[in-house]
């Protein structure tokens, strides 16, 4: 809220806080009157930060949401006290040397009743609006004479003190200071670091738009940027206040420098200029200045001073430049200049100029320069134009160059040809006649390859003839030489010239054979030295290639190889050697024989003798043929393994025994150590069984009936020899194996039940027959009991003792007799079943029943062998299993109450399963009422009170009843039992506490008659009974205390003393937990 101090001279400004109460409660809705005179300014801040400003004289209200006094900010000299008289507060704004006492009656402006507030100021309350604000002095009739509020609010109100110093043309220096007064009148000082300040200044009116121009927590800023002679409006302000304006010009100055004066007409000897008026800043321009530089680019002198916008320039020379600039000036200075401008004076043409002068020629391109006109610098505005004729082209001059510079190059020209040309100048005021022509020629051009050279003739081994023809482009001259090059290799830049001059053929001698060249060809004129041509490949003849070493041997002669080794020959003839070939014979008289044909200088010679002496030679060859045979190499092969033994003779002594016999081999050149049988039943799959020099072996523990393979092998000291033949017998037949898989089946594996407690089932596989078919077989078990079955693989002994240890082992039959028996297994047979145990049922509930049979513990033993299924009737009348296991007690759950249900019980063994037990039959007992809430109790008389309580639905067809029970003290009397759900309860005393609890139960009738059968009380309800007394409304919180205190039970109330003895040791857990571990 902003006044400036002169409103305040006749006026006040009167706001009044109505505070509403109501039983002790502050209802947080303010209406505010604010007043505002004319000529005065009353500026708001809302809650997003923005300005709104409202004109006198109006009447503003305002709505406080929250119930507290916003801060009314008054000028330096004014001061604002708080009166409160019949329950309204009244905020006085003041002139600080008025006495004012709070007895004393301000005279009140016209204020108008309740206006309602605009939507744009004020936001919509949270409570319920109540009745019009009346005129001021004048109090709503329902809010006197009401209690003090109990709390106190603290409303401050912040006071500030701008001044604006320092005002210059641009600038001001803004100061302020801010204090806080509180509602009893106390003020203090804040320091500047306590806010952050926001400045924003206006140049176009109170209610114009503000510019933010500081933010910081200076109190002493310069304001920058301000226009000259403006009036400006500055405010500062803070998040929770905003100061008043304050209003100030600023000064005057100098104009601003005005825009560079315009060219309206020129001539020959004068220019006409005009310009504008520029920014007074609040002082009218008299004068303006011109300067010139009298056309010498020198310093500026004054040309003229005058108040006049326009002015021309005389006596000038022609095709002159002149620099000019302006200033404006006022009654406090003069401005700055203008931008400098630059304007010519009309010229003459200029005088013919020089021709061009060549400097350098090239294929394609002449470079000239020229010089400006007699009498004419450089520094002159002068372009120039540059013509050019060809030479019998008929088009005659043509331009080819227009602009400023004195040298240029042409490009895109002829080779070797003549160009004339010919410079004119040309001004602002016209062209000059052309200077005199001169000619120009460009240079030639080298010529292009010569054409690729061929070969005439034939091509020798040492000699070929090539030729050439000229190039096609010959670069505008003639040839005056031409250059042969030669290389031997096909890549690199090895070239050699074997030939220079201006015939267009040459015969190239002194050449390997078989090598291939490359030959190229250039030629030279005036315009240079040409590319080389194409290149032409050649390779001379080749001849044969020279003799090689003779042959040497790779490591070490085998007996029936030798591997040889050479070199290539010493020249290759030209050309490159494709094929070797090895010649070998017994002796040097001998025929030769080829036994090696390849590229690869490396053989092996196969099939040999050992220990014998060959001879070897090699010779090379290429495309031209084989040359010569090298030298003689002799060359002896190694000892070798004995020869392939032959098959051996095989005799059968025994049907389980074999005698070998073999003859000695070839020892090829090495006594015979020793020999290998190798034996075995598949020709695949034979082992050494002998490694010795006999010629015989007798071989034992065979197989009879059964074919078996052998062959023999010599070694001496050379080598092993070959495996000879295989040699087959077959042993003759005889009785069975011994019968080598038996064991014992167990209950599942038996294809027909039977009792393990009586018999035993055993299983074998079937024995090697041994060449004869097995017929039957016999089992010995027991005291040498002997069982005799036909051709099977299983039997079952019967009529065997329980419980008893046997020991069984079986032998095979067949026509040849009985064989050896199996290894004897040891099998016990199971005991007898057990009896159904007792069963009897030891707890009755109305949802389960818990059973339990025979004497053991209740839990599973892992040493208990014996098993229980117990089994109860479902409602289709068949017996189902609810338990199997080794317990001896089982609880039947999820049961309905008055129930019968029918259960059996049988034991059962790993031997087998007992008979089933009669049928028992068991019944649930009823299930009791549930528990009730605590009863209601209502006093509806002096002397008597209700009992109510919830009512419990029937349960099946039994009736239920309620008993009523009576506390008072420690005795606990019934003093109600029927089938209603309240009852009335007469002649207590006064001043005493009762508690009363309820329980349901249930009526049925069985054998022995009625019965009934009740379920738990419920909680206590406490009654106290009290003489009814006024209660007066200063004591309205200790009857709102006795009333919670009547509700609570006993129960209730030491859950209430508990949670609120928690929550004062979670509050000091927290407070010990902020203070020593996160500060």
């Amino acid at each position: 809220h902003q006044y400036y101090p002169k409103l305040f001279k006749k006026n006040q400004i009167l706001i009044s806080l109505l505070m509403l109460y109501s039983k002790g409660l502050v209802f947080c809705f303010q209406v505010i009157l604010v007043q505002v005179n004319p000529g005065e300014t009353f500026t708001i801040r809302t809650e997003d930060g923005h300005i709104q400003c409202i004109q006198g004289p109006a009447h503003v209200p305002m709505v406080s949401p929250n119930g507290s006094v916003p801060p009314i900010f008054v000028p330096p000299g004014y001061v604002s006290q708080m009166v409160e008289e019949n329950g309204v507060r009244k905020v006085m704004v003041l002139p600080h040397s008025s006495e004012f006492h709070p007895s004393m009656h301000p005279p009140p402006p016209h204020v108008p009743h309740y206006m309602h507030p605009h939507p744009a100021l004020l936001p919509h309350p949270p409570h319920p609006v109540y009745s019009p604000v009346p005129g001021t002095g004048e109090i709503p009739p329902q809010f006197i004479h009401q209690p003090p509020p109990p709390t106190h609010q603290t409303y401050l109100h912040y006071l500030w003190f701008l001044k604006v110093s320092d005002i210059q043309a641009r600038s001001a220096v803004l100061s302020w200071n801010l204090s806080v007064s509180s509602q009893n009148g106390e003020s203090q000082s804040l320091t500047p670091a306590t806010f952050i300040f926001e400045v924003a200044v206006s140049n176009s009116g109170k209610n114009g738009k503000f510019k933010s121009v500081y933010i910081g927590e200076e109190t002493t800023i310069t304001l920058p940027e301000l226009r000259p002679a403006t009036d400006c409006h500055v405010s500062s302000s803070i998040k929770e206040s905003v100061s008043e304006l304050v209003s100030f010009t600023t000064e005057s100055c100098e104009p601003d420098p005005p825009a560079a004066p315009k060219l309206i007409n020129r001539t020959k000897n004068s220019l006409s200029l005009q310009w504008k008026s520029s920014n007074d800043n609040g002082s009218k321009i008299t004068n303006f200045l011109l300067e010139w530089d009298e056309g010498k680019s020198g310093a500026f002198i004054e040309c003229y001073y005058g108040n006049l916008k326009q002015y021309k320039l005389t006596k000038l020379s022609p095709a002159t430049k002149y620099l000019l600039r302006l200033a404006a000036k006022n009654d406090i200075g003069m401005s700055g200049f203008s931008d400098t401008v630059a304007y010519y004076t009309a010229g003459i043409v200029p005088s013919p100029p020089l021709p061009p002068q060549f400097i350098e020629a090239g294929v394609t391109w002449l470079s000239l320069k020229w010089s400006p006109p007699n009498g004419m610098s450089s520094d002159d505005s002068l372009t120039y134009t540059l013509d050019m004729e060809e030479e019998d082209s008929g088009y005659g001059f043509q331009p080819k160059y227009n602009g400023e510079e004195l040298s240029c190059t042409l490009k895109n020209l002829r080779r070797n040809t003549s160009y004339k040309f010919r410079l004119s100048a040309c001004n602002n005021e016209g062209k000059s006649i052309p200077s005199e022509v001169v000619e120009y020629s460009t240079i030639p051009d080298k010529p292009g390859p010569p054409s690729k050279p061929s070969v005439k003739g034939k091509i020798h081994s040492h000699t070929v003839k090539v030729t050439w023809d000229p190039p096609k482009n010959n670069g505008g001259s003639d040839i005056s030489k031409y250059f042969l090059e030669i290389s031997e290799t096909l890549i690199g830049n090895n070239w050699v010239v074997v030939y220079s001059g201006c015939m267009r053929e040459h015969v190239c001698d002194h050449l390997k054979p078989g090598t291939s060249y490359r030959l190229r060809v250039s030629c030279v004129s005036k315009g240079g030295e040409s590319p080389a041509s194409d290149v032409l490949t050649v390779q001379t003849s080749a001849v044969p290639p020279g003799p090689c070493h003779a042959p040497c041997l790779v490591s070490k002669a085998k007996p029936r190889e030798i591997t040889l080794q050479w070199g290539p020959p010493s020249t290759d003839g030209g050309s490159e050697v494709t094929e070797y070939v090895v010649e070998m014979a017994n002796s040097e008289q001998d025929e030769h024989r080829q036994v090696y044909q390849g590229l690869t200088r490396e053989c092996t010679v196969n099939n040999l003798l050992p220990g014998r002496m060959y001879c070897f030679w090699i010779r090379a060859g290429n495309k031209a043929g084989f040359g010569p045979l090298s030298e003689k190499a002799e060359i002896s092969t190694a000892a070798g393994p004995p020869d392939q033994c032959s098959t051996p003779l095989l005799t059968c002594k025994a049907a389980t025994c074999v005698v070998v016999t073999w003859e000695s081999p070839v020892c090829n050149g090495a006594e015979i150590c020793e020999y290998r049988l190798d034996w075995g039943q598949m020709e695949g799959s034979m082992r050494i069984i002998y490694t010795g020099p006999c010629l015989s072996y007798e071989v034992k523990g065979l197989t009879p009936a059964t074919t078996y393979y052998c062959r023999v092998q010599a070694v001496n000291i050379a080598g092993v020899g070959l495996f000879g033949d295989i040699g087959v017998v077959t042993t003759p037949a005889s009785v069975p194996a011994a019968v080598s898989v038996l064991h014992l089946l167990e209950e599942d594996q038996m294809g027909i039940p039977c009792y393990l407690s009586a018999c035993l089932a055993i299983q074998w596989e079937e024995p090697c027959c041994h060449g004869s078919d097995v017929i039957g077989y016999n089992i010995e078990y027991g005291e040498k009991q002997l069982v005799t079955v036909g051709r099977v693989t299983s039997h079952i002994l019967e009529n065997l003792h329980a419980d008893t240890l046997y020991r069984i082992r079986i032998q095979a039959i067949n026509n040849f007799g009985v064989g050896p028996f199996s290894h004897s297994i040891k099998a016990k047979t199971k005991p007898l079943p057990p009896d159904p145990p007792h069963l009897e049922c030891v707890v009755f509930s109305y949802q389960s029943l818990k059973l339990k049979w025979g004497e053991g513990p209740s839990r599973a033993l892992i040493t208990n062998p014996t098993q229980f299924n117990l089994q109860m009737e479902d409602k289709f009348g068949r017996f189902v299993t609810v338990y199997s296991g080794p317990c001896h007690t089982y609880k039947v759950q999820r049961l309905n109450e008055s129930t019968t249900y029918y259960f059996k019980i049988q034991a059962y063994i790993d031997a087998g399963e007992g008979e089933f037990s009669e049928v028992y039959a068991f019944t649930t007992i009823r299930s009791p009422p549930v528990s009730l809430k605590a009863p209601k109790v209502n006093q509806v008389g002096e002397n008597i009170c209700e009992i109510t309580w919830e009512p419990l639905q029937s349960m099946k067809i039994d009736s239920i009843v309620y008993i009523l029970q009576l506390a008072s003290g420690r005795e606990v009397d019934q003093v109600y039992k029927g089938s209603e759900t309240s009852f009335h309860f007469t002649n207590f005393q006064t001043n005493c506490e009762y508690r009363f609890r309820v329980c349901a139960g249930r009526q049925y009738h069985d054998s022995t008659g009625l019965q009934e059968l009740y379920g738990p009380y419920s909680p206590s309800t406490v009654f106290s009974s009290q003489k009814q007394e006024l209660v007066p409304q200063c004591t309205h919180s200790t009857a709102k205390f006795a009333k919670i205190k009547k509700m609570l039970n006993d129960e209730r109330f030491a859950a209430f003393l508990l949670l609120v003895g928690f929550a004062v040791v979670a509050i000091l857990f927290a407070f010990v937990i902020q203070y020593f571990v996160i500060k």
